[in-house]
């Protein structure tokens, strides 16, 4: 069975970013849960000098983001990876993760409603992080 995406979820790894990838070491531990791969669709990462655009699972498979109110069957999910309950969001990183959203919305025709951070579905975790305002990201997004 294929997902048709409705919506888009924004998580943090909660993992300080570097400048090498931890994107597979985030696929290594999803895998060692048992999961087929990494949970997420997309991730953004520091890469060297530039943050890069990275694909965990295709847009048409089941995710293994958010399990509440059945998600992981009905949205896309992206990781930043940092820690932003500590570090303020690198502008880099979330102009690059706008754009990445403003795409998805335009190819999967979502609205801007639709696009959520993950502690909006489970209240017990602060992911994005305590620095990153979903309503400034979506008011962002209206006008990206």
């Amino acid at each position: 069975m294929r997902m048709i995406p409705k919506n888009v979820i924004i998580h943090h790894s909660l993992t300080k970013d570097g400048k090498t990838v931890s994107w597979n070491a985030i696929r290594k531990y999803h895998i060692s849960l048992g999961w087929k791969t990494i949970g997420y669709h997309y991730g953004i990462e520091l890469v060297d000098d530039n943050y890069e655009i990275l694909v965990g699972r295709m847009m048409n498979e089941f995710g293994a983001h958010c399990t509440q109110q059945n998600m992981n069957y009905q949205s896309l999910g992206i990781c930043c990876i940092g820690n932003f309950d500590v570090d303020p969001v690198p502008p880099k990183q979330w102009q690059l993760c706008l754009a990445l959203v403003r795409s998805l919305v335009d190819v999967l025709r979502l609205s801007v409603d639709n696009i959520y951070g993950h502690n909006q579905f489970a209240n017990y975790k602060s992911c994005p992080g305590k620095n990153w305002s979903m309503d400034k990201f979506r008011e962002e997004l209206l006008f990206y």
